[in-house]
């Protein structure tokens, strides 16, 4: 009988673990089904030559000299590091095809309303509440520029560092556990 009890008790859970995970794959297909079109796009004439196609420490790639010079140098009037280096590695990989930028945008939307979901999730332990939540965030007018624009790279990298951080400490991290209910067991 103790062994009924134990079986009971577990079961809930991994259909919450199947349900996260079957949430966060409808939010990343939501999030491609909406962005997934501007891997048919160009480069943007507005900021995207500074940025990107015009500055040849960027087109260059990845180098030892390229990222201190990103460290010591301010680039199209901003200190944007991180910014510039993803830039670098896009150019390293995919040379000048823009579409392969746009995708490393949408990839890092994608990464940041999964992550979302799941912090969502592990605040409130309201399930569907942050899955319409995160959903909402996926797909919002006003994520547009941020995704569609290859130069507002910095805003989509900076969510997904934004949902990395702990809310306790500050610092990086996965909340201190891989389960997406382990911080609130009694209630999920």
């Amino acid at each position: 009988m103790h062994r009924i009890r134990n079986t009971q008790l577990a079961a809930p859970r991994t259909n919450r673990s199947w349900q996260t995970i079957g949430i966060c794959i409808a939010l990343a297909a939501l999030s491609w089904l909406v962005f997934g079109q501007t891997l048919r796009h160009d480069f943007v004439n507005y900021d995207d030559p500074r940025y990107v196609y015009e500055n040849t420490k960027i087109t260059d790639g990845l180098s030892i000299s390229g990222i201190a010079w990103v460290f010591t140098h301010i680039h199209s009037m901003n200190w944007h590091p991180l910014t510039t280096i993803s830039h670098m590695l896009d150019c390293q990989l995919y040379g000048l095809k823009a579409g392969w930028h746009h995708f490393t945008n949408v990839l890092l939307h994608t990464i940041a309303v999964i992550l979302l979901f799941i912090a969502l999730q592990q605040m409130t332990c309201a399930f569907w509440r942050s899955a319409f939540v995160a959903a909402v965030f996926a797909i919002h007018p006003l994520r547009v520029e941020s995704v569609a624009w290859i130069a507002e790279r910095k805003d989509v990298l900076s969510g997904v560092f934004f949902m990395l951080t702990d809310r306790r400490s500050g610092v990086i991290s996965l909340w201190h556990s891989s389960l997406p209910v382990a911080s609130c067991p009694n209630r999920c």
